[in-house]
């Protein structure tokens, strides 16, 4: 993900390694991502409220770098991945929900979120399904859901321009075979995605003044 945004907003994306390997970052988070809103009684113990939290927050201080480092619609559009993992998350929340009180009306209130939120975020509605699939994997092991999830990220083509997105899920596999022993840094993330956007934002400050020409 560094290494895709150093490219992107300090090279132009004319390294083309970094560009390709930068695909696999956006499914692996939102495949964790899914793993996490999976586990057992992960609604029940509340962790649904605190990622919702967690994630509108961070999405919003990390808007600031975004903000001044994208070329966006209207200044704003689209959101950044933070709010791209809030919708995966509120769409779970209201799908389950919908489920444990059998609410049509909650049940469209998930459709809705999913419309909507997936407008309006990074990678649109590719990127939300690719969670949403994950999740209904990783929950029941319906091979549908993760035949899904695979099939929109590999439509994440139509954006990227190649299919290194995919790389993600053997990334994964093998990741979840490697046994190490390190903290559990829950706010890493957070807090790293914001400043290390923050860190390019003041590093093309100087640059811009030297007469180099972002686009």
């Amino acid at each position: 993900m560094t290494g895709d945004h150093i490219n992107k907003y300090l090279f132009n994306e004319e390294l083309p390694i970094l560009f390709e390997a930068g695909r696999i970052a956006m499914p692996l988070f939102t495949l964790v991502l899914a793993y996490n809103l999976a586990r057992p009684n992960a609604n029940a113990s509340g962790a649904y409220s605190r990622m919702t939290t967690r994630l509108a927050l961070f999405g919003l201080i990390s808007s600031v770098p975004f903000v001044g480092l994208e070329i966006l619609f209207w200044g704003w559009y689209p959101l950044n991945i933070f709010f791209t993992l809030l919708v995966v998350t509120l769409v779970v929340r209201l799908v389950e929900q919908a489920r444990s009180r059998g609410s049509i009306l909650v049940g469209l209130g998930a459709l809705a979120a999913f419309v909507v939120g997936g407008g309006l975020v990074e990678f649109w509605w590719p990127a939300v399904t690719i969670g949403l699939g994950a999740w209904l994997y990783f929950k029941s092991g319906n091979l549908l859901g993760l035949g899904a999830s695979m099939a929109s990220c590999a439509s994440l083509w139509y954006i990227n321009g190649n299919f290194w997105a995919l790389a993600a899920y053997p990334l994964l596999i093998l990741l979840s075979r490697i046994n190490v022993q390190a903290p559990r840094l829950r706010w890493f993330f957070y807090g790293y995605y914001p400043a290390h956007l923050l860190a390019i934002y003041l590093i093309r400050i100087p640059m811009a003044r030297a007469g180099y020409e972002f686009y």
